[in-house]
């Protein structure tokens, strides 16, 4: 691993471990903010998940816990593409419900909402970016283009080389042909 890796998923990952163990403590202190989101969510979730926690107090904590979890395994460099891409797809409902700035009346509001709404849009891409780091070396995508080229070079090569023995054999039968013959 790098120094740049090293240093930036830590970096990276403080926010969700600091702010989502302050969520695992006072969840209270979110629940009018994500409870928009979340009446959005409850349909969806008794539809698909009808066992899951429809509650919004529960729904917050379970989206701290994910942050703390996921958190702690980017920072440690421990399934940090996984962890990263949890975090960023939770960055999409926390943002949302967190800074609607669209919704604010008070210009001033309006501001200071869209400049959090649109930091996390940056600690998202950031997300992204760790989400794709194959630190260097090559993705599956990659590996398997070149595995299926090099499947395609290696059936190409044997079907020359089964031309070449077919034709060999088929020399060698007629000239054992030519020495049987009388006359030949």
């Amino acid at each position: 691993m790098t120094l740049v890796r090293l240093v930036a998923r830590p970096m990276l990952a403080s926010i969700f471990i600091v702010q989502g163990v302050k969520m695992l403590r006072d969840p209270d202190s979110a629940v009018d903010q994500a409870k928009p989101v979340t009446d959005r969510l409850t349909p969806l979730l008794e539809k698909h998940l009808p066992q899951a926690p429809t509650n919004p107090r529960t729904l917050v904590r379970i989206n701290a816990a994910l942050h703390v979890g996921a958190g702690a395994l980017l920072a440690t460099g421990t399934l940090p593409r996984l962890a990263s891409l949890m975090l960023a797809g939770s960055m999409v409902p926390t943002t949302i419900a967190g800074y609607p700035f669209w919704e604010a009346g008070d210009p001033d509001e309006k501001s200071r909402m869209r400049q959090r709404f649109l930091e996390n849009v940056g600690i998202t891409g950031g997300l992204l970016l760790a989400a794709v780091d194959t630190e260097g070396r090559p993705g599956l995508g990659w590996r398997a283009r070149h595995a299926a080229t090099d499947a395609k070079r290696a059936a190409r090569a044997a079907k020359r080389e089964a031309k070449l023995t077919a034709r060999a054999a088929k020399a060698e039968v007629r000239s054992k042909a030519h020495r049987v013959l009388p006359g030949g």
